[in-house]
């Protein structure tokens, strides 16, 4: 649930990413909501201005505004938060407003926005608003376009938004620990025609990754490969919210990427077009179909598909560790080996231990053993037909038919149509056919220039 908070009062120390006119000083701060909620929260429709289909954050919020003159105001709080990744493991990072990634914020093309930002970290920060056209004094590059936001201070952002499109906000202060931390979040404009790249469901969320080690809470900020926790709004398998989509709905889902290393991101089911970068919108003509799409590091890309078919669609990442909880990448290979009499050796030392992998990993994915504090299992969730064996950036598109128009609730499962499910054969299975050679065309019986074949003569032996 959302609440309100007043941060400062009047004896409150404001200082400017720009000069801070007088206006806004008499004014006064903005209020900052907060939630700590772990669910994507409803689409939050404008209450004044041009009419727009609001975007839903996946396993978040939308950041509330008011409207003072000609400005739409927002309040950031940069602050230290507590995140569950998923059931059973929970990270402290640094975010915004109670959260990391921080909620998205929503304008309309043409819109001026003034964006106040408290700094409650123990260092400095700013804000750099990734992909928007704007004054060069406000793009938040600390050092560079402007002073830092030092601890207990409060910045303001003042641009006019000059463009529609997908962007994203972070930090440029201490960035490899700041981002690290979790520091980031989406920024939504929507067209000022309302008709223009409309869409029945607009769904959004920014990509993390972490090394935190089993039975820590902090990730390494100064790991640059070799992260076991691959996020989707700061949320693993099975702790991401399905995306519910009503059968015919034309929908898009804005996808940032703030790890390290590139994403194809693939979903099952349909096929969809590019539609939208972090440098804006993609010209009709020069989309094509696809079914899987590269999110290089520091990129949006934002897909449209037509749902057009019933079910429980996958929607992932097609690097498979990406789709796997607190992956050790030095696991040993045992597939085929015998590890009988060594298991009875370690087991009189730890009783509890069990090998694995010698006839593969499938057996992680249904098995419950005892796991360390604060960590997940490398392979998890349960669906109907039995265990789904995934983790990290993994989730479902769920289309059905009759769905409300703003309904975002978790339709459960999907009952196929009988006689639509991969089902078991009984009987004997057919014996495989060995052939000594396979027939060229050439010889095939039947076509052309096939050549007939002919007894053998028999040896002629020369009498003496």
């Amino acid at each position: 649930m959302l609440s309100r908070r007043s941060l400062l009062g009047a004896t409150a120390v404001l200082a400017g990413a720009n000069a801070i006119s007088g206006r806004v000083q008499a004014a006064g701060i903005p209020e900052a909501a907060t939630t700590t909620t772990n669910s994507m929260q409803p689409p939050l429709f404008p209450s004044s201005g041009p009419d727009y289909q609001p975007v839903v954050t996946l396993n978040g919020w939308t950041l509330p505004w008011r409207m003072n003159g000609e400005w739409k105001e927002f309040h950031l709080v940069a602050e230290p938060v507590i995140r569950e990744f998923a059931p059973g493991m929970n990270a402290h990072l640094w975010g915004y407003n109670g959260q990391s990634p921080g909620p998205t914020i929503e304008a309309v093309e043409g819109d001026k926005v003034r964006i106040f930002v408290t700094n409650k970290l123990p260092e400095h920060t700013t804000v750099h608003w990734h992909g928007m056209l704007l004054p060069n004094g406000m793009d938040g590059v600390g050092g560079v376009t402007q002073p830092h936001i030092d601890p207990g201070k409060t910045f303001v952002y003042e641009f006019e938004l000059k463009r529609s499109g997908s962007f994203m906000y972070h930090p440029h202060s201490d960035e490899m620990v700041q981002m690290a931390m979790g520091m980031m979040g989406m920024f939504v404009v929507h067209p000022r025609d309302p008709s223009f790249h409309r869409v029945d469901r607009d769904f959004v969320f920014v990509m993390s990754s972490y090394l935190i080690d089993p039975g820590t809470y902090l990730p390494k900020v100064a790991e640059m490969t070799d992260f076991n926790m691959w996020t989707w709004n700061a949320r693993v398998f099975p702790g991401i919210d399905p995306l519910p989509v009503r059968l015919g709905d034309r929908v898009r889902v804005r996808i940032g990427n703030l790890t390290m290393t590139n994403h194809p991101i693939h979903l099952h089911g349909h096929s969809f077009a590019v539609t939208c970068t972090d440098g804006g919108w993609v010209p009709e003509g020069a989309r094509w179909p696809e079914a899987t799409t590269d999110v290089p590091v520091g990129a949006i890309r934002a897909l449209e598909v037509v749902a057009d078919a019933p079910g429980d669609w996958a929607f992932h990442c097609h690097k498979s560790h990406h789709t796997m909880n607190a992956m050790g990448h030095n696991t040993r290979n045992f597939i085929g080996a015998n590890l009988k009499n060594m298991t009875k050796a370690v087991q009189r030392v730890v009783p509890d231990f069990h090998p694995m992998g010698s006839e593969g990993m499938a057996m992680m994915g249904s098995m419950e053993h005892p796991l360390p504090d604060n960590t997940l299992p490398m392979m998890t969730g349960f669906g109907q037909f039995g265990p789904i064996e995934m983790g990290g950036m993994f989730t479902l598109m769920k289309v059905r038919e009759g769905l409300g128009a703003n309904d975002y609730g978790d339709p459960g499962p999907y009952r196929n149509p009988e006689g639509t499910v991969a089902h078991e054969v009984e009987g004997p299975a057919a014996q495989p056919v060995h052939r000594s050679e396979s027939p060229t065309p050439r010889d095939r019986p039947g076509t052309a220039g096939a050549s007939v074949a002919k007894t053998p003569a028999k040896p002629h032996h020369r009498s003496n």
